[in-house]
């Protein structure tokens, strides 16, 4: 039974470990592997970490230099935009879509038919969609919130995309750009959130995001480790979340072992999926500002909605001073980390630590035995950003 631990921002439901589904689509590992520049992000041992939170072993995977570019975003983003363009080009020209696309194969899909790459962000999505255009010689147009730091419009506008400020909220910007690639030809929406009808492309996007978790499985069977005790994962949307909950709710994944708790964290002035799950349907919340800017969502993906409320074990809002500090402590560590990626750490110490830590450490079957992986999803701005 889902309970709020007396708090409006903590939920637990320690049954979704029972939960099962089939195993994701590993294809876009190897299309990542043909990638330029592609390699396995770092996954880094915090022995600190450990001693402050009573645990065995805590991991930081760091998607600080994710293809070049600060966030794991990419990852998605390119498997998503390969997909689209294997759909919309002949077969002969885009590959086997479920498994042989390259990017000289993309590249020649895109001369025989150009689109126009088209998304919403609140920073490194946008981004990342704008550097498989410069990429691929596709245009490509973002939508983004005016709230959204200058920097991270200017980067987006780097990579050659043509950048479209919003007077609004990221659902007010994603809107707009489903009606721009609505509105006329050669348009593409390549968006990482689902909602009724819009649900093939941001699970596109949801697969390429399993090759993170991939590595890092590969990389604790390199230390000896079968798997961790718990993830915890920053949410925006909930698509990484998604992501992360049927990587380790998969039924081969389930044969290695106990599985693990999966914790999502939202800033709390934008905690869409915690709300959600309190109430047990999707809502929408008002949304503030916040140093978490790409965390800062006030709907659920509707793709993401039914797995979350499914399998995913614990939900924490933290408040920008906690996701501030935990940057800060984090870089003290070595690993650089922006407010968006150091939340995983805010959030698993309050999860962990303080008042009633016993009983929600009960909850997540975290003892001092426990192996922790927190996903650092993007590296550090000279202001916060995402």
């Amino acid at each position: 039974m889902a309970r709020a631990g007396g708090s409006e921002s903590w939920y637990i439901r320690p049954e979704a470990r029972r939960w099962e589904c089939a195993a994701p689509d590993p294809a876009a590992s190897a299309f990542h592997a043909g990638l330029p520049g592609y390699r396995p992000t770092r996954l880094i041992e915090l022995p600190a970490l450990a001693d402050e939170l009573s645990v065995s072993r805590v991991f930081v995977k760091d998607e600080s230099a994710r293809l070049g570019l600060p966030a794991f975003k990419v990852l998605g983003a390119s498997w998503g935009v390969a997909r689209v363009l294997a759909g919309w080009s002949a077969p002969a020209a885009a590959g086997d879509a479920a498994g042989g696309l390259t990017v000289a194969a993309l590249r020649r899909a895109a001369a025989a038919r150009p689109v126009e790459l088209v998304t919403a962000t609140d920073g490194n999505h946008g981004r990342a969609v704008a550097w498989m255009g410069r990429l691929l010689d596709l245009k490509a147009r973002v939508f983004v919130p005016r709230v959204v730091p200058a920097e991270a419009s200017a980067a987006i506008a780097g990579e050659g995309a043509t950048v479209t400020l919003v007077d609004g909220p990221y659902d007010r910007a994603v809107e707009l750009a489903a009606g721009y690639a609505a509105a006329g030809q050669g348009r593409a929406l390549v968006q990482d959130m689902g909602w009724p009808g819009y649900e093939r492309v941001p699970g596109w996007i949801v697969e390429g995001y399993g090759t993170l978790l991939r590595e890092v499985d590969a990389q604790l069977a390199e230390r000896g480790m079968s798997g961790p005790g718990l993830v915890s994962v920053p949410v925006g949307v909930g698509s990484l979340a998604q992501a992360v909950v049927a990587h380790y709710r998969s039924r081969p994944a389930r044969r290695g072992g106990s599985p693990p708790a999966v914790l999502s964290v939202e800033p709390d002035t934008a905690a869409c999926l915690l709300a959600s799950l309190l109430d047990g349907a999707t809502r929408s919340v008002p949304t503030a500002d916040t140093v978490m800017a790409g965390l800062n969502c006030g709907t659920p993906s509707g793709l993401a909605w039914p797995v979350l409320a499914a399998g995913l074990d614990a939900a924490v809002a933290v408040p920008d001073r906690a996701a501030v500090r935990a940057a800060a402590d984090l870089a003290r560590l070595g690993v650089l980390a922006g407010p968006c990626g150091a939340a995983s750490l805010a959030g698993v110490r309050a999860a962990l630590t303080g008042p009633d830590a016993g009983g929600r450490r009960d909850g997540l079957a975290v003892t001092p035995s426990s192996v922790l992986v927190l996903l650092s999803t993007e590296g550090r701005r000279t202001t916060p950003a995402a």
